[in-house]
């Protein structure tokens, strides 16, 4: 599927376009490119862990380290490598995932957990540092400005706004960024010709020179790394945009970017002690004509990052729900648009969260701990992922093993620079991540050990009964038409506790019986479905073929379903009551979800018990099951079943009397 809608426009992702362009500066580099807010801030206060270098040759290295890192981190490893491997036209970890678990590597979903995690984590630090960062440069005019109260109205408003799609001002979003990197550019251009030397900051020397000569170097490259923060997000967006329109984008970036950090570099080689004051360089190198449009124009950039980083995140779990790592949830979709989607529950649980990460740090400078940690831990993930894919693509295998040694030299020196922040503010995001990871962890081995205690039988064996019960009339009738939801893989088994809800918890007699299965599709678009016949006219497995950005609308989906078989003749399109018939009335639906099944304690080791409980309190987290496979409240039944061949090893109770009652 490569056709998106975007704001109301019509475009091919595969193809180079102009709107497709628009649409990538608009919606992808929304997070890296407000990272001239708080970077070059970020790198004068890190001097201040000391340092014996000239504050000249201290700019010309920083900046020459930023250089270098958009360089090989993001264009090398992100738009030119990374890019290429892309899901069915979609990008992220977990795509990427996607492309490496067929092989013989069962730990590398462990590897996708914690980068899936840690993504998330920065998820919530990116908007309310970015947003801060904007609303902090009014302090300029009035340093008693209300920054945090400013910052929690816009995220409370940014977050409110999802529920009702974002295609009306999507349309807004490549122009203000267009305009937001154009600023960048020509008032960083404006300060480069004071100080021409500053072009020295090209040779790698002097990245070189710092980070040998300064005895805070492990710092200050955790400040340079916030250049980098929104690679990752780069490659998540690939979907949206197409590989051809992001990199053809990104050259305009990266230009107005390096424009934007040595105009910034060379006016704090004059104004560095202003710092101190609390100016920001991004606003310093303005005229005072220019500040108030350009605090305006920032915040709007940065609630488009915010507005990027919030559908990433959904976009991150429905795949993430795709893959079995997170519990089914409720997915929205307010736009009409495929691939825009709205989870309610992550939602508002970024919104808490961002709240909490405002409250607790006040400042945009102490958030600076907290940022770029959690994203290095990605990065990593990413780049032992890429190398599967690389050895998986039959690329040259000294390319493949190059790659990841420099990357994860590259990378675990960030890291190392950014974990020396831990105590100042990074355990936040670690402790998100990490729990975020746990409960990953938890739902896909809860399942897979769920799923060893849950008996499939062969349906076939089952199909004389079924239809002795349908025309044993005995029974009551439970429904015209009876559906039940299964997980089961093969075609030709259902799970026993389906069998026992039909036979013994009560005996259901039906017209019709459903078997409804969702099966995941690596192709995101893929929607569509297949229809079993397994007994003539009564039992029939109904197999939905979806992939991760289709919503699990599963009530109406089935309602087509029918709809076909009834103007296919395969099943009557009036009810079977001789009453209603008479008035075209439509036969009667119901769904039946098993929900709980039950699990003797003994039967786990202490690991399993601890997985499961955790698994436990996931669940609370999703949606019902109803909720999550779309199906209406309103003719649904849910039941629970308890697992029928349960062997614990016990001593027989043994019967020392029987007493017979004369009456």
């Amino acid at each position: 599927m490569s056709d998106v809608v975007i704001g109301g426009h019509h475009f091919d992702t595969k193809k180079l376009t102009a709107m497709g362009v628009l649409v990538s500066l608009g919606i992808v580099f929304g997070d890296i490119g407000t990272s001239p807010l708080y970077v070059m801030k970020a790198i004068v206060n890190a001097r201040k862990e000391g340092g014996n270098l000239p504050f000249d040759e201290y700019i010309e290295g920083a900046l020459s380290c930023i250089i270098w890192t958009l360089t090989l981190q993001t264009t090398l490893k992100y738009v030119i490598i990374a890019l290429r491997a892309d899901n069915k036209g979609e990008g992220g970890i977990l795509s990427l995932y996607s492309l490496v678990k067929r092989l013989k590597k069962k730990w590398l979903y462990l590897v996708a957990i914690v980068g899936g995690a840690t993504l998330v984590a920065d998820s919530v630090i990116t908007p309310s540092l970015t947003v801060m960062s904007a609303v902090e440069g009014l302090q300029i005019f009035n340093p008693e400005t209300p920054v945090v109260a400013i910052t929690l109205i816009i995220l409370a408003i940014v977050f409110f706004i999802q529920q009702f799609g974002t295609s009306s001002i999507g349309k807004f979003f490549g122009p203000v960024m267009v305009v937001w990197f154009l600023t960048l550019g020509v008032f960083g251009s404006l300060h480069i010709f004071d100080h021409v030397e500053i072009l020295k900051s090209f040779s790698p020397y002097y990245a070189y020179n710092l980070i040998t000569h300064s005895p805070s170097a492990i710092v200050i490259m955790g400040a340079v790394f916030l250049c980098t923060t929104g690679a990752e997000a780069l490659y998540s967006d690939l979907g949206h945009c197409g590989k051809q329109n992001i990199r053809v984008s990104w050259v305009f970036v990266k230009i107005m970017l390096i424009l934007n950090y040595l105009g910034q570099g060379a006016w704090l080689l004059d104004n560095h002690h202003l710092v101190a004051q609390g100016i920001n360089p991004m606003f310093g190198i303005m005229p005072v004509w220019a500040i108030l449009p350009g605090v305006i124009l920032a915040t709007a950039a940065a609630i488009i990052a915010s507005q990027s980083v919030i559908t990433g995140s959904f976009t991150m779990f429905s795949e993430a729900m795709s893959i079995s790592f997170w519990p089914n949830q409720q997915i929205d979709y307010p736009s009409g648009i495929k691939g825009q989607m709205y989870i309610p529950r992550i939602n508002w649980g970024l919104m808490v969260l961002c709240f909490i990460v405002v409250i607790y740090f006040q400042h945009s400078e102490l958030m600076e701990a907290a940022y770029g940690l959690t994203i290095t831990i990605t990065m990593l993930m990413t780049t032992t992922l890429l190398f599967y894919w690389l050895n998986r693509s039959r690329v040259n295998k000294f390319f493949a093993f190059g790659f990841l040694v420099l990357y994860l030299f590259i990378e675990l020196g960030f890291f190392y620079a950014n974990v020396i922040k831990f105590f100042d503010g990074g355990w936040l995001t670690i402790v998100l991540g990490g729990f975020i990871a746990v409960c990953m962890y938890a739902w896909y081995n809860g399942r897979l050990i769920k799923a060893k205690f849950i008996k499939f039988v062969k349906l076939d064996q089952y199909v004389p009964i079924i239809k002795d019960l349908k025309l044993d009339e005995t029974i009551p009738k439970y429904a015209t038409n009876l559906a039940f939801l299964s997980r089961a893989k093969k075609d030709d088994e259902i799970e026993s506790k389906i069998i026992y809800s039909i036979l013994r918890k009560q005996p259901k007699r039906a017209d019709h019986y459903f078997i409804l299965n969702i099966v995941n599709q690596e192709d995101p678009f893929t929607f569509k479905y297949t229809i079993d016949e397994i007994m003539p006219g009564t039992i029939y497995r109904i197999n939905f073929l979806l992939g991760f950005k289709i919503d699990r609308r599963i009530n109406d989906y089935f309602d087509q379903v029918l709809a076909d078989m009834m103007e296919e003749g395969s099943i009557p399109s009036r009810s079977s009551h001789p009453s209603l018939r008479a008035y075209n009335i439509p036969p009667d639906l119901k769904y039946i979800i098993i929900d709980n099944t039950y699990i003797n304690d003994t039967l786990l080791t202490v690991k399993e018990k601890m997985t499961l409980n955790i698994y436990n309190f996931v669940k609370y987290i999703g949606s019902d099951d109803f909720k999550a496979w779309g199906v209406s409240a309103h003719n649904v039944v849910v039941e629970s079943a308890p697992l029928l061949d349960q062997k614990v090893v016990t001593k027989k109770l043994q019967q020392v009397e029987f007493k017979h009652y004369n009456s």
